[in-house]
């Protein structure tokens, strides 16, 4: 993979079995039928269906380990490509009274997983459809590239009016801030199903367990514990819809130990425990 390019470009393949360590532009990871895994010297992310990873330039490593293809669709930026595009859109808002890209500062962008707007979602798919008509109309290839990043950055506006929830004074602080917070959430969507601690979620945002309830909470509406709880949840859901896996096995591929917890959990969020809860989406076949 020829990662520093001097023009944009295109990455669609599939594998359920990939590893792949090295340095990367800009770039956005999507992917369908499975999940991949990311570490970069910033933390951890899993990116399923449904969201795309969106990194800076720099160090990273790809870990995908599952049981059928996963089609992966991402798209790499030229160095400098960012800034332009948003020089661009400034420039073409500078006449409006409120103009939306003053709360972009630069074009570095929040290292995070995001959910995939419709309009983003549009765009990539109509990519990846014509991807080989492009091949022969750079002219038109480049206009989706440009398409792509100014829904990047339009979407960044998002971000930082979640920054503004924080209440710390400073614009850098409150920054720093939602980035390691942002750390903990990517540690908690990616290894939700293992046995977490505060702590532990604490260590890798480099805050205080304090600090991180708090300002998690800000930004999130919920703590980290109640967030790891729904993702269990939902899991949980899917395996009782879709497996025959024991309440044990269920238990213990959610991050539990005690079969008697979980159900207990399940029946709390859910109203029925899970056997009752199988019986009913059974029936509901039937």
């Amino acid at each position: 993979m020829a990662e520093k390019s001097t023009s944009n470009y295109i990455l669609h393949a599939s594998s359920n079995q990939y590893h792949w360590e090295g340095n990367g532009l800009l770039s956005i990871k999507t992917f369908s039928n499975g999940k991949a895994h990311y570490k970069t010297n910033k933390g951890y992310f899993a990116v399923e269906e449904g969201r795309y990873l969106l990194l800076n330039e720099g160090p990273y490593a790809i870990s995908i380990e599952e049981r059928s293809e996963v089609e992966s669709f991402c798209v790499f930026f030229q160095e400098h490509f960012a800034g332009d595009v948003l020089r661009n859109m400034s420039h073409s808002a500078n006449k409006l009274l409120d103009d939306p890209f003053n709360n972009i500062p630069s074009a570095a962008f929040f290292e995070k997983t995001y959910e995939t707007s419709n309009r983003l979602m549009y765009v990539l798919d109509h990519l990846k459809e014509s991807a080989s008509e492009y091949t022969n109309d750079l002219h038109l290839l480049d206009e989706q590239f440009h398409l792509i990043m100014e829904i990047l950055l339009m979407e960044q506006t998002k971000t930082f009016r979640e920054v503004g929830r924080l209440d710390a004074v400073h614009l850098s602080t409150r920054e720093e801030i939602y980035k390691r917070v942002s750390i903990a959430h990517e540690y908690i969507r990616a290894f939700y199903d293992k046995r977490l601690t505060l702590e532990e979620i604490a260590a890798i945002s480099c805050l205080s367990p304090n600090h991180l309830l708090r300002n998690y909470s800000a930004i999130y509406k919920k703590t980290p514990f109640q967030d790891i709880t729904e993702r269990r949840i939902a899991k949980a859901i899917l395996l009782l819809k879709h497996t025959d896996y024991s309440m044990t096995d269920i238990t213990f591929e959610i991050g539990l130990n005690n079969p008697v917890s979980f159900s207990k959990l399940f029946k709390q969020h859910v109203g029925l425990s899970p056997l009752q809860y199988r019986k009913k989406v059974i029936l509901d076949k039937n």
